[in-house]
């Protein structure tokens, strides 16, 4: 079960742009996104949890929350309780921090990531909170990269504020995404366009992107993950997969405020 509803905050949800790229100019007004996280085995399907996103301008920032908890049923097995933050300036979109904050099967962990730039180098200062035979452990951690750098939760944002419409002919985009033990390479392409059914029963024009993430060396390190976006000009993620070792997760668009 952990590896269910991690799989969907990790998505929640990668990139050097190209100059030609409209960063900067999309600009997100106050909103609140909620989920329903669905764990698909066989002809087996059965809702196992829940996620909030929100955002908030304040000051010259965006701070971005997401939270995500198991069900009561789903509890039994594996009882998640998770929250992730990210800072963004506004001006830039470049991040300033990101937390996360887990509490996964009776176990508290913590992740805090400081970013630091000089021309074209991003740095990112990580303190790693873990618990162990009922201690806290903390350690120290730092990362770099170059060109966009993101983390877990603003790399959705950032995706909000690409013109899909020019990912073409197999036009790839790429960049690094922090997380609190290493640094990983998402790349992420158009499938195509497709009309998909809301969990209401209404149906949405919506991009497909397929997001895939490698580690050094271009290993693979974690499974490929479908998403598609509203193909208007808010791109609200409306639904996202990602396939398990048995079976697979996906998180479901339920609402928006202000509203589609």
């Amino acid at each position: 079960m952990k590896r269910h509803l991690h799989a969907l905050l990790i998505a929640l949800a990668a990139i050097v742009l190209p100059l030609q790229s409209a960063l900067g100019a999309k600009t997100f007004a106050n909103e609140t996104l909620k989920y329903v996280i669905t764990y698909k085995w066989g002809l087996i399907t059965k809702d196992s949890g829940d996620a909030t996103m929100t955002l908030k301008n304040k000051g010259s920032d965006y701070h971005i929350v997401l939270t995500g908890k198991t069900r009561p049923w789903a509890d039994s097995f594996f009882s998640v309780r998770d929250t992730l933050v990210s800072v963004i300036e506004r001006s830039s979109f470049r991040p300033r921090s990101y937390t996360k904050l887990a509490h996964e099967g009776g176990k508290y962990s913590k992740d805090v990531i400081h970013y630091s730039y000089a021309g074209s180098v991003v740095g990112g200062s990580v303190k790693k909170h873990r618990e162990k035979k009922g201690k806290v452990i903390s350690s120290d951690l730092e990362l770099t990269a170059t060109g966009q750098t993101y983390d877990m939760l603003s790399v959705f944002y950032w995706l909000r504020t690409i013109d899909v419409d020019n990912l073409i002919n197999g036009k790839k985009l790429k960049s690094t995404l922090f997380s609190g033990s290493f640094a990983e390479t998402v790349t992420i392409w158009k499938v195509g366009e497709e009309k998909i059914k809301m969990r209401d029963g209404s149906r949405r024009e919506a991009w497909h992107l397929r997001f895939k993430f490698t580690s050094k060396g271009g290993k693979k390190s974690s499974d490929d993950i479908d998403a598609w976006i509203s193909k208007d000009d808010r791109r609200i993620p409306l639904h996202i997969r990602a396939s398990l070792p048995i079976g697979k997760v996906s998180a479901y668009l339920v609402s928006a405020n202000p509203p589609l």
